[in-house]
């Protein structure tokens, strides 16, 4: 408790980048389940190459839409292959928040540093050349706090936005591949007609 009472102003801004970062992060991590963006039966029956009308298909899964949309438009494969960039810019919703609490935790935790150390040397008594005891004091907790608390946020944040930013690109991987096959049922299924 003491931790969060020597942070001063700084804890609501700290707190407001902790906040952010473990609900963008618990979002991501939910919306990016497999089931959300290729389901395994619908990636696999595309790798099979079966006949894009005999998709099992839906729009709860972004390959799901990538299918409709092929559908629905016979689209062309640059169409395709659009729409599914599309998706992949969907999955990275809210990953630039997770960026911005990775550089902003630990400046403020500098500029608390900074204020701390301000009131430190700001307070020296002209008799005694000597600082104020309790500015003293208040003035290195508030800088140490601030430190602690910025780095405690940001690193985690920092973890978090890693991790997702691979999983994203391993979903777009995936999805570029099943368009990839997508294309190719497309044509075949156009030179039959």
């Amino acid at each position: 408790m003491d931790l969060l009472q020597n942070a001063g102003f700084f804890i609501y801004p700290l707190a407001a980048c902790s906040l952010l970062a473990v609900f963008i992060a618990v979002e991501r991590i939910l919306a990016l389940r497999s089931k959300q963006i290729a389901p395994a039966p619908l990636l696999e029956a595309i790798v099979q190459s079966k006949a894009l009308h005999a998709l099992n298909a839906d729009n709860q899964s972004a390959l799901g839409r990538i299918v409709t949309f092929a559908r629905e438009r016979d689209a062309a494969p640059s169409a395709l292959l659009a729409f599914a960039r599309l998706e992949v810019n969907r999955m990275e919703r809210g990953l630039f928040l997770l960026e911005v609490v990775v550089g902003a935790a630990p400046l403020l935790g500098l500029l608390g540093t900074v204020t701390g150390l301000t009131q430190v040397f700001g307070n020296y008594s002209a008799e005694t050349g000597m600082p104020d005891p309790a500015s003293f004091i208040q003035g290195i907790a508030l800088a140490l706090t601030t430190t602690i608390l910025g780095l405690t946020i940001a690193i985690p944040s920092l973890l978090a936005h890693s991790w997702l930013q691979r999983k994203v690109e391993a979903h777009a991987a995936r999805l570029h591949v099943a368009v990839e096959c997508l294309t190719g049922v497309d044509e075949a299924e156009r030179k039959k007609t």
